[in-house]
């Protein structure tokens, strides 16, 4: 780590000639030429940035069972996630690589970083308490797919295993309620001193535990529990909550920055809330600053070009095959030296409080499909969290103003749900059951509201639009007082 903070730039263009030269003969490699690149600006002439369905068709081939197509070993990992426009799924492909000198690695060095930094810690006392997603691993035409923590645990290495609850076989089972109680039901009598997981999940488990318990506070359950790794959303919205139910003065907070394409970012300073960008885990960067952002036809920079504060598209090219691949996320940085960032949101509106990841295609979709049904119209809408409090579950709340409203909004509401299910698997496993989401609330208001609200602000015409989907309350509050 000390190596590419010192030379950062020199760290990453190295392992960018490493990734060209290795995939030369692949049939993307023969396809753009690799053999014929020298330099980064070679690389970005030659190479197109690419979204998902771009380079979906290649995936697919992959899937069945063609390989060197995109990356010269075999892949038969492809982890699966939501938030396309045109699929409900992702299939990502996963090396051998990106499993061994990413993930795995990442993991290896957080844990060096967190005691590292506490030398007094008894992590390694106790056991590491891990949710993971959604975690059966399906096999199909010899390749396998899943959910990433599913694929991390079917390779984590002996030692990993054996310091981690629940046990494997746990940890993989597919259906939410059984998992959720087989979880609590293994891990209540260990000396849990770690948690790792997504924070909107991970509070559904911390509340059932109580519930199963009768204790005031998960430190009376663990007494010894003293950090919680998370990542995958925002956290601030569940700072205050992990706080009442963890309340421990000196109880750590650490930050993980990564995704199913790969790991991208680790909190190193205690306390902090910027991460360091991790350059030697087989990825390399660009970046599209978003005042310039147009897709696949952005003009994207190398990280020895970035300026502080600005916001910027993700741009990667990873030891699992994909090549200036835009992953959708936006990030600022903090600092230089090293590279710090902090995520800022994606590159599309979208909600992603519960790891629901909803984008703007997937809410047009559903309301459309709602319409249809009801025969309803819509003038203006907007959307925004209703957050999680305490034992009480997320939700969406819809402010909708209907140019004709349907007969009935209660039903409306249903169809809406289920249309959002069928479109995006992430908002349908936290649906399920209403384990972490409940069905979603819709307020049809007043006509004229959205052009009253605007013209309050001063944003009629032009350019200003009314925000769709957000991350926090605002908006909706706003229009409510209204």
């Amino acid at each position: 780590m000390e190596l590419f903070i010192k030379y950062p730039v020199d760290v990453q263009e190295e392992l960018l000639f490493r990734l060209i030269q290795f995939s030369k003969n692949t049939e993307f490699g023969e396809h753009y030429n690799f053999s014929s690149i020298n330099t980064y600006k070679d690389f970005a002439s030659k190479v197109p940035i690419q979204q998902y369905e771009s380079i979906e068709p290649l995936i697919e081939r992959c899937r069945k069972g063609e390989q060197n197509l995109f990356w010269p070993t075999k892949i038969k990992w492809f982890a699966k996630s939501s938030g396309t426009t045109n699929a409900k799924s992702k299939f990502i492909p996963v090396s051998d690589e990106a499993i061994e000198d990413c993930h795995l690695k990442a993991g290896k060095d957080m844990l060096c970083l967190y005691i590292n930094n506490n030398e007094e810690t008894e992590l390694f006392n106790g056991k590491a308490l891990r949710l993971g997603g959604s975690a059966a691993v399906y096999e199909d035409n010899n390749s396998y797919f899943g959910d990433l923590s599913a694929i991390i645990i079917e390779n984590m290495p002996f030692w990993a295993d054996f310091s981690s609850a629940p046990s494997q076989e746990t940890a993989l089972m597919s259906e939410w309620e059984t998992k959720m109680e087989a979880i609590i039901n293994e891990t209540i009598h260990e000396n849990i001193t770690s948690l790792v997981g997504v924070p909107s999940w991970m509070l559904v488990l911390l509340n059932r535990v109580l519930e199963k318990t009768g204790k005031d506070n998960i430190l009376e359950v663990w007494p010894n529990l003293e950090v919680y790794f998370h990542g995958g959303v925002n956290f601030n919205p569940y700072r205050e909550q992990y706080k009442k139910l963890i309340p421990k003065k000196d109880f750590k907070y650490y930050e993980t920055y990564n995704a199913s394409e790969g790991f991208f970012a680790l909190q190193d300073i205690n306390g902090c809330l910027d991460l360091l960008l991790m350059l030697d885990y087989g990825i390399f960067y660009e970046f599209i600053p978003m005042s310039d952002y147009n897709g696949e036809n952005s003009v994207a920079i190398p990280l020895s070009e970035v300026k502080k504060g600005e916001n910027y598209a993700v741009v990667i090219s990873t030891n699992g095959g994909l090549w200036r691949y835009l992953i959708g996320d936006t990030v600022k940085f903090t600092s230089l030296a090293p590279y710090r960032i902090r995520i800022t949101g994606r590159t599309k509106h979208h909600i992603n409080v519960f790891g629901e990841e909803l984008i703007i295609e997937n809410a047009e979709e559903a309301l459309k499909l709602a319409c249809k049904k009801t025969k309803a119209t819509i003038t203006d809408y907007t959307v925004g969290p209703i957050f999680m409090d305490g034992k009480k579950q997320g939700s969406h709340e819809w402010i909708i103003e209907f140019a004709k409203a349907p007969k009935n909004l209660e039903y409306f509401t249903e169809l809406l749900d289920n249309a959002l299910k069928s479109i995006n698997s992430d908002y349908e496993a936290k649906r399920y059951n209403n384990m972490t989401l409940v069905m979603p609330k819709i307020h049809s208001v007043k006509k004229g509201l959205f052009y009253s609200w605007l013209k309050k602000k001063g944003k009629l015409g032009g350019q200003h639009k009314v925000p769709r989907l957000s991350n926090k309350r605002d908006f909706v509050e706003e229009l409510l007082g209204i």
